[in-house]
C-alpha cells in the first residue's frame, strides 16, 4: 500500500478543534465534515479545503492531533481526501482514532522537519519509506505491522471486523 500526493504543511500542536471545528460537530457525515477540514487553520493563505486533492498527504511537527479525543477529526481528514499524515509526534488519542478509521499516519522527524508545504511525497506504507520526489530525499519511519497494513487496507478497524464476520467481502 501506497500514498502519493502533494503536502499541505503544518506546525507544532495542531489540535482538533483547528482540524474540525466544534461548530462542525453536530455532524458525523464524512462528506460534511471534510468541508470544514483545517478550516481554521492558519497557512500562508492556503486554503486547505479548495486545495486538496484526493491521495495529497498532511505533514506536521510535534503533537498533531492534540486535544479533544473526538473521532471527527481524523475522520474529516480521511473524508477530505488526504492519504496519509506524517507528523514528528501525534497525540496518543488523535493516532488510536486514525488507526481505528483506517487514516494512515506515520512518525518520522526527519521527514518533518525536511518537507514543505507544495512538495510531492510518496509513501510506503509496507517498507515505511517516504520519499520526497520534489528534494529528491528518503526518509526511514516505522512501516506498520502486517495486521495494521491489513487494518489500512481494510478502511480501520470496523471495516476490518466485518470482513472477518463475514459481513463484508
Amino acid at each position: 500500500m501506497k500514498a502519493n500526493g502533494t503536502v499541505f504543511k503544518y506546525g507544532d500542536n495542531i489540535d482538533t478543534d483547528v482540524i474540525i471545528p466544534a461548530r462542525y460537530l453536530n455532524s458525523s457525515d464524512p462528506k460534511e465534515l471534510a468541508k470544514h477540514c483545517m478550516e481554521d487553520a492558519i497557512h500562508s493563505s492556503v486554503n486547505f479545503v479548495e486545495n486538496v486533492k484526493e491521495g495529497d498527504i498532511i505533514v506536521a511537527e510535534k503533537n498533531f492531533g492534540c486535544g479533544s479525543s473526538r473521532e471527527h477529526a481524523p475522520i474529516a481528514i480521511k473524508a477530505s481526501g488526504i492519504s496519509c499524515v506524517i507528523a514528528k509526534t501525534f497525540a496518543r488519542i488523535f493516532y488510536r482514532n486514525a488507526i481505528n478509521i483506517g487514516l494512515p499516519i506515520l512518525e518520522c522527524e526527519d521527514a518533518a522537519s525536511d518537507i514543505d508545504m507544495g512538495d510531492k511525497v510518496e509513501v510506503d506504507f509496507a517498507t515505511g519509506v517516504i520519499t520526497n520526489i520534489t528534494k529528491s530525499k528518503t526518509y526511514q519511519a516505522q512501516p506498520f505491522p502486517e495486521f495494521m497494513q491489513e487494518m489500512m487496507a481494510a478502511g480501520g478497524l470496523i471495516e476490518q471486523t466485518k470482513i472477518k464476520l463475514g459481513l463484508k467481502s
